[in-house]
């Protein structure tokens, strides 16, 4: 074999390697959380006329084992036929999950925390047009070692009324991969911690709806007011994602 020939087949194999490499990394960095799902999400107050809210959140999310760091989006819907409105989107986290920044949002001072969180943003909106969405990039992060749960109301710009709330709801899996790269956990689902021998996990799931929020916080309601209760009335409606 020539020399001229083995060097071509030797270029052509290196160029067929890096192209895999290329795309098995690219593969490897994609953003796949699947569909988003309302699930666990219910009106609590009525909307003005036309306007129906709604939020999805990933069906699947995936944290790093090393660094416990997960990306989530969080979306709010417009599904009626009349603009919104000025309003307002929390993202607050629970347990497990802590919620570290949302992109273009503010932090909720932990005085203005519902109880039992641990962190939350405000997302402000000016106008959410009928028909239109808007989505926000969460960093958190995951104690794997507990069940970590992701709540979403979405408000008016006041916080004194509660069109929507998704969850709290848990993200979780039941079968945990402590020794891979990272472990995947499905929306709606109660977590096994992958810590041996860890704590008895905090009740997940829906049971616990009803999220008062801190007296103080001036990111959520003006001072001196009594109070909100995010789920302190019956839902009228539940829609399942």
């Amino acid at each position: 074999m020539s020399s001229r020939r083995t060097t071509a087949i030797a270029g052509s194999l290196v160029a067929t390697s890096f192209s895999a490499v290329m795309i098995l990394s690219f593969t490897a960095s994609a953003d796949d959380q699947g569909p988003g799902s309302n699930k666990g999400g219910k009106v609590i107050d009525e909307a003005p006329a036309g306007v129906k809210l709604t939020t999805l959140l990933p069906e699947k999310i995936s944290v790093d084992n090393s660094s416990q760091e997960t990306d989530i989006t969080a979306t709010v819907k417009n599904e009626g036929t009349e603009d919104s409105g000025k309003i307002r989107l929390l993202v607050v986290g629970f347990d497990g999950l802590t919620v570290k920044n949302v992109e273009g949002c503010s932090a909720i001072e932990k005085s203005g925390l519902p109880e039992g969180s641990n962190s939350g943003f405000n997302c402000a909106i000016d106008n959410l047009p009928a028909g239109e969405s808007k989505s926000y990039a969460v960093d958190a992060t995951y104690d794997l070692s507990k069940a970590g749960k992701i709540c979403l109301p979405v408000q008016t710009s006041d916080g004194k009324k509660t069109y929507w709330q998704q969850g709290p709801v848990p993200f979780g899996t039941t079968n945990p991969s402590p020794d891979a790269p990272a472990t995947p956990l499905l929306l709606g689902t109660d977590n096994k911690p992958v810590a041996p021998g860890a704590d008895e996990l905090p009740k997940t799931g829906l049971g616990r709806d009803v999220l008062p929020l801190g007296a103080a916080g001036t990111t959520l309601i003006a001072a001196g007011a009594a109070g909100l209760w995010w789920s302190q009335r019956r839902p009228r409606r539940s829609q399942e994602g």
